[in-house]
């Protein structure tokens, strides 16, 4: 068995969210949704970052197939440049509550900030997706949708080796943007080369 929890409260019908990509210096922020039956049983869920990339790849489809709902949702560099990353990250979940195809009753939220969603009351869960299970499949789902993509994108730009690091800013990275300049893909709000890096090479 788990240790997550299934409920914040008991019979109610949950939404759990989370995104992936926020620190990220290209692509865009994802965002998922997910509503869970009250049978749903997994002991190898947990949050996506404790997890090895083939068992979040395998979880998946379990939990696409059976959740009883799920939805997932991108906010790209271009909004994330004129909203900011935060804001983007909250955009993008209610962007995916948006698309469930049942309506929640109430929202679990992982971290320590929401802007409210105008339909649905919520609850912010520091860590949440180490300990609810509908936030830990979100989690998931955002990560391997995010992962995808910038997979995909790598093959356009090989420069950057997104394949290896998701547009996170590692050496590979930033030497890449060094060398190259940057592209469409990455956040022209974020500090994609800063000083103190220049440093390192």
């Amino acid at each position: 068995m788990s240790d997550l929890l299934l409920h914040y409260h008991e019979g109610q019908l949950e939404a759990g969210c989370d995104e992936a990509g926020r620190g990220c210096l290209a692509g865009p922020v994802v965002a998922a949704a997910v509503i869970l039956p009250d049978d749903f049983e997994n002991e190898l869920l947990n949050d996506s970052k404790k997890l090895t990339e083939s068992k979040r790849k395998a979880l998946r489809p379990i939990i696409e197939e059976q959740a009883l709902a799920h939805a997932v949702a991108f906010v790209h560099p271009e909004e994330i440049d004129k909203i900011n990353i935060l804001n983007a990250s909250f955009l993008a979940m209610h962007r995916a509550v948006d698309a469930l195809q049942k309506s929640p009753e109430f929202l679990l939220i992982d971290g320590n900030r929401f802007n409210p969603h105008p339909k649905y009351p919520h609850a912010c869960i520091i860590k949440g997706d180490g300990k609810y299970l509908s936030i830990a499949a979100a989690s998931i789902l955002a990560k391997t949708y995010r992962d995808d993509y910038m997979e995909e994108i790598a093959e356009e730009f090989p420069m950057y080796d997104w394949a290896s690091n998701k547009g996170y800013p590692t050496k590979k990275h930033r030497l890449g943007i060094q060398n190259h300049g940057d592209c469409k893909y990455h956040r022209q709000s974020f500090t994609l080369l800063p000083p103190e890096q220049l440093e390192l090479f």
